[in-house]
């Protein structure tokens, strides 16, 4: 008896002792999970470096910026930083040392092909470099890293799971040590037990709360990895769409001079001589078609210019069905599924009727792709709003209320990689010959120009989903108006006189002639100063035909001048590229009269004499 308070003392020292040790054992197994994060974080932002200096590389070669050249040197500067962090901070691990070697490695040989291309596209031979880079070396040379990177990963995790293991026998020796203390001395066993239960908790607890901070730092990685790849992606598209907006009014200052030539020679020739009239047709259709091309690009670049009015979208869609049943076939099945009190938007209703009607052409080929001899094609509306989360997740997207436009086929589906890659103009997986690559793309753009979303959901061998988000209109949807075909050319007569502005001298000898052919009497000027000088001495003159995009004084300034002198002179503007005085973000301006370059003879004189009697009807 005497011996058991001894005993209880020493089964005291020896819990307090065990619960200072499980303790230490707890710290020191949090401090190796830190490290564990720490080094897991490390070696991410080392790949996510790694992909900056690629995507600044890109952006050098493709748009020539200096910012990009700058952000490339800063993240190689950085990337050795954190190699270099990463060296100290595993330097007693051998297998984590080879492994960061071999990582370092990559690095290095990275660096080195990103700055060769940089140097050979500053040498002058920037396509050359483009094409090295499309060769997938740089590619192979990043899956490589980020095999690495996960090997690496995998290793720090092996290692915090083993100490874990290691903490948690420990735990359960001391426990046993305590219930054999609770058989020696049951009251001071029993506060003993206490003791370690309270401790045992705390531990515990802390261990939740390292796992829950690791989970939490890790989906908060991944979600900024998304972010990350969703803005990498737009700035791709939104350089593409700078390039081709750039090309698109010499582009079309070219196809007008084909398409006008073509078609004044088509109207002069008399007879069929050696089948020359078919070999005029056959060239204009290859320049319809290049400009309808360019068109497509232009949609894509978010440089078309619309005219958007509040519509209803249900009403559009039923007014399509039989559009889209003659389109499809007899072998598709049409199915509208149209929401009851559907918000109004605010959309150019022919270019709306062009995108349902890619989806839907694309659809039609995607079950035909599948050897089904029959398909089913489903048009739903419905209002949407997406919310802060939806937004958050898609930086792109502002959060709000839309009107939703779905488009669902039962084809084969799309594969991620697909999906990912769909918006990308040239894109395409149908045949050659089959597909330009620019349906979905135009889509795109149209959408996005409009204020919109546009999301795909597919699954391989279920089908495809793409929906259409267009913001919400307050108003009143307008009468849609569908032109009707019109066969007959209207002409004009001797006394109605145009004036053509045209720094272009060939689009301006082929307007002049285009309209004389017409019955009008045409007068010419290269320029501003020059077209200023022949309405003061010809005060005769019943419309300005001018091009908006000329050196000095564009179109638009010309107008202004031309309209403080005469203010009721009606004016007609064309031009091939649409990012000018006459639109903006988009829209066409109130009020003006838009013929877009390349236009036919047929398409000039209804332009002319629709303006011409409209400026007549509002005096």
């Amino acid at each position: 008896m005497p011996l058991l308070p001894l005993a209880g003392l020493l089964m005291i020292i020896l819990a307090i002792t065990g619960g200072l040790f499980m303790a230490r054992v707890q710290a020191r197994a949090n401090d190796w999970a830190r490290h564990t994060l720490v080094v897991e974080m490390r070696v991410g932002e080392m790949l996510e470096l790694i992909r900056k200096v690629e995507s600044s590389h890109r952006g050098y070669l493709i748009g020539g910026n200096r910012v990009f050249r700058e952000d490339m040197d800063d993240a190689i500067i950085d990337l050795n930083a954190s190699i270099a962090g990463l060296r100290r901070l595993t330097a007693d691990n051998a297998d984590q040392q080879r492994a960061l070697l071999a990582l370092d490695r990559l690095a290095a040989l990275k660096v080195a092909f990103v700055r060769s291309r940089v140097a050979q596209a500053e040498g002058g031979d920037r396509a050359g470099a483009v094409r090295r880079v499309n060769s997938g070396y740089g590619r192979d040379l990043l899956r490589a890293i980020e095999r690495g990177v996960r090997t690496m990963k995998a290793n720090e995790t092996y290692l915090l799971e083993r100490r874990i293991a290691r903490v948690q026998q420990a735990v359960w020796w001391l426990i046993a040590g305590q219930v054999i203390a609770i058989g020696l001395v049951l009251l001071v066993a029993i506060l003993m037990l206490r003791d370690a239960r309270h401790r045992f908790e705390i531990a515990e607890a802390a261990r939740d709360d390292a796992t829950a901070a690791a989970e939490r730092i890790g989906r908060e990685m991944v979600a900024r990895q998304e972010a990350e790849g969703q803005l990498r992606q737009m700035q791709k598209i939104e350089s593409i769409g700078q390039l081709t907006g750039g090309i698109a009014h010499d582009f079309n200052n070219m196809l007008a001079i084909v398409i006008g030539s073509l078609d004044m020679a088509r109207r002069r020739l008399e007879g069929d001589p050696g089948g020359i009239r078919r070999y005029i047709d056959n060239a204009r259709e290859g320049a319809e078609r290049a400009s309808a091309l360019t068109a497509r690009l232009l949609a894509f670049a978010r440089q078309q210019p619309l005219a958007p009015v509040g519509l209803d979208a249900n009403r559009l869609v039923s007014g399509m069905s039989d559009l889209l049943r003659r389109t499809l076939g007899e072998q598709i099945s049409v199915e509208t599924v149209l929401a009851g009190g559907l918000w109004r938007t605010f959309a150019d209703a022919s270019e709306l009727e062009n995108a349902v009607l890619n989806l839907a052409v694309n659809a039609r080929d995607a079950i035909a792709a599948t050897g089904a001899e029959s398909g089913r094609l489903t048009i739903e509306t419905a209002n949407a709003h997406l919310d802060d989360n939806y937004a958050r997740a898609r930086t792109e997207v502002t959060p709000g209320q839309y009107v939703q436009i779905c488009v669902s086929d039962t084809g084969g589906g799309m594969p991620p990689e697909t999906i990912e890659r769909a918006f990308e103009p040239f894109f395409t997986t149908k045949e050659v010959g089959k597909g330009t690559g620019l349906g979905l793309s135009q889509v795109f753009g149209f959408v996005k120009q409009s204020g919109g979303h546009v999301a795909i959901y597919s699954e391989v061998g279920k089908g495809t989903t793409v929906k259409l988000y267009l913001p919400r209109h307050i108003g009143a949807a307008e009468e849609l108006r569908r032109p009707e075909a019109v066969e007959t050319i209207p002409e004009g007569r001797a006394e109605e006189i145009i004036l053509v502005v045209e720094d272009e001298q060939r689009v301006r000898h082929y307007s002049v002639d285009a309209l004389r052919e017409l019955g009008y009497t045409a007068l010419s000027a290269a320029d501003g100063r020059e077209a200023l000088r022949l309405i003061t001495e010809t005060p005769a003159v019943t419309l300005l035909f001018t091009d908006v995009v000329m050196p000095e004084m564009n179109g638009r300034r010309l107008a202004e001048k031309v309209h403080a002198i005469r203010p009721a002179l009606p004016v007609l503007y064309t031009t091939g590229y649409t990012r000018n005085a006459v639109v903006h973000n988009g829209m066409l301006d109130t009020g003006v009269a838009f013929l877009p370059k390349p236009f036919t003879i047929a398409q000039l004189a209804r332009k002319i004499r629709d303006t011409i009697d409209g400026a007549g009807a509002n005096r």
